[in-house]
């Protein structure tokens, strides 16, 4: 049995999917740990992670999966997913010198702003179709900026997914998708940024090479081999970001498909086949998967970063009550739209695009003691997720995504039927829901990049639709009036902080 392997490194856990390549269906699946991973938060707004604890948890998958499967010989093809935005960097002996500086931390913004400024918005939207902002160039401005000598042991710096590839193949390579990430390729000229890495005052020879997203990226090496039990030469065919590859393990690559995902954060993520931006950088462009083969293709991502972690707050808030994620979505039955006047803004996880990188927080609005209990507070949080989504969407709208109809993996918040059915009626989209994730995603990338498979229809052929959902005309009327006091009041307040 050929069987491909896919590597989803997300910030809460890594999961690991081995997908037999004939059939198309999943032969065994592994989670590491199977508690969240703890974020370390020093400061407020900073968010890091160790990157070893990730590859720690890459092999104890490979461990687990050894003993559903019997064994990873038939593996013959390793495809990696990893969560987006985040800053590893490494010395010459490829040791990490500091924790990764991952997706939520909020400390970069201001390097990211005076580098907007300093190139002129009007170069950074036709070149890099972003501000800087947040992501990973401007959190090297950080390192650079604030720890001197941290930044001169940096021999290359890397995506999470890079790093988890050079721990198994001892290669330090990135690609084109990687780099449009981190707001460092220069759409226009077709190459990395040279005017943003000289604005930042960065050697070129801190960035790795390239290689394509799909094709032979390096290959397994003996001492990986020992550690995950992954034959010797097995290829690495496959990486992108976790977003572009859930959209991926549900085959959007062409516009007009959407996908969306409500893991620890939200997206909405649509394909254009021209360039674009938003000229306020509520949602952002990067490279498609499938972006140059030949055609333009571009993701435009909307992210909202408090959205499964809000979910995990209120478990945890919840916690001497026993509920489980289960109970949680079938409590929220109890309570019509509305939830009785309870509103919750999920904005409480570092600073959001779609407020333009400005602090709003979490918050909780209207609580009445008398009244409210733990029903209309699991409700609420899934309105207020669904709101913030929606208020992204609109951007997505206005830049010409289209938007009929949004594709789902059956996982985190889309397990709940009444999320499902809120995010349908908010944004009057359709959902097809399909049985599927980030790490088998990654899987039948590995089989495209390899050549197992001739084409993603073949890689998807097995992909099926396991539920429908439509919008309700009714509950759509509620909450579009339900959703424009909330934006109101969210519009109000983020008028006030400009002052």
């Amino acid at each position: 049995m050929s069987l491909l392997l896919g590597l989803d490194i997300g910030s809460s856990a890594i999961k690991a999917s081995l997908v037999d390549a004939e059939s198309g269906l999943v032969s065994a699946t592994a989670q590491s740990p199977d508690c969240e991973l703890r974020i370390l938060a020093p400061q407020p707004g900073w968010a890091e992670q160790d990157p070893d604890i990730w590859w720690h948890h890459v092999v104890e998958s490979m461990r687990i999966l050894k003993t559903k499967a019997g064994d990873l010989s038939g593996v013959k093809a390793i495809g990696i997913s990893y969560q987006m935005h985040g800053l590893v960097a490494v010395d010459k002996e490829g040791k990490t010198v500091r924790n990764s500086i991952i997706w939520c931390d909020s400390r970069a913004a201001s390097y990211g702003q005076a580098a907007f400024e300093g190139l002129r918005p009007a170069f950074c939207m036709d070149h890099l179709l972003n501000n800087p902002g947040n992501f990973t160039a401007a959190k090297l401005a950080w390192v650079k900026k604030n720890e001197p000598a941290v930044y001169a042991q940096i021999n290359k710096i890397m995506l999470p997914g890079d790093y988890i590839a050079m721990k198994l193949t001892g290669d330090i390579v990135t690609t084109k998708t990687g780099l449009s990430e981190g707001i460092l390729w220069d759409f226009a000229e077709n190459r990395p940024s040279a005017e943003l890495i000289k604005q930042f005052g960065f050697s070129p020879d801190l960035f790795p090479s390239l290689v394509p997203g799909f094709g032979i990226q390096g290959t397994v090496t003996r001492h990986a081999s020992r550690l995950t039990g992954i034959t010797a030469g097995v290829p690495v065919s496959y990486r992108a970001g976790d977003q572009p590859n859930n959209a991926l393990s549900l085959n959007v690559l062409e516009p007009g498909e959407l996908a969306t995902t409500a893991g620890t954060s939200g997206v909405i993520y649509g394909i254009l086949d021209k360039v674009n931006h938003d000229p306020l950088s509520r949602v952002n462009v990067f490279a498609h998967v499938n972006h140059g083969l030949p055609d333009t293709r571009l993701g435009v991502l909307l992210c909202v970063n408090g959205t499964g972690i809000l979910y995990s707050w209120i478990k945890k808030l919840l916690d001497g009550t026993g509920l489980g994620y289960d109970a949680l979505n079938r409590i929220a039955y109890d309570v019509e739209p509305g939830s009785d006047g309870l509103m919750v803004y999920p904005f409480g996880n570092g600073v959001e695009r779609i407020h333009q990188n400005r602090p709003f927080g979490g918050q909780i609005l209207n609580l009445d003691l008398n009244r409210h209990n733990r029903s209309h507070l699991v409700r609420a949080a899934q309105e207020g997720i669904v709101y913030a989504l929606n208020y992204g969407f609109e951007a997505m709208k206005e830049m010409g995504v289209r938007t009929e109809t949004v594709r789902a993996g059956y996982a985190n918040l889309f397990l709940s039927r009444v999320f499902r059915q809120i995010f349908s009626d908010v944004t009057g989209t359709a959902i097809e829901l399909f049985d599927t994730d980030g790490a088998t995603g990654a899987a039948r990338g590995a089989g495209i990049g390899s050549g197992i498979y001739a084409s993603p229809a073949e890689a998807f052929k097995s992909l099926r639709i396991i539920e429908h959902v439509n919008p309700d005309p009714e509950r759509q009327k509620i909450y579009h009036e339900l959703y424009l006091v909330w934006k109101t009041k969210m519009l109000h307040e983020l008028s006030n902080s400009r002052q």
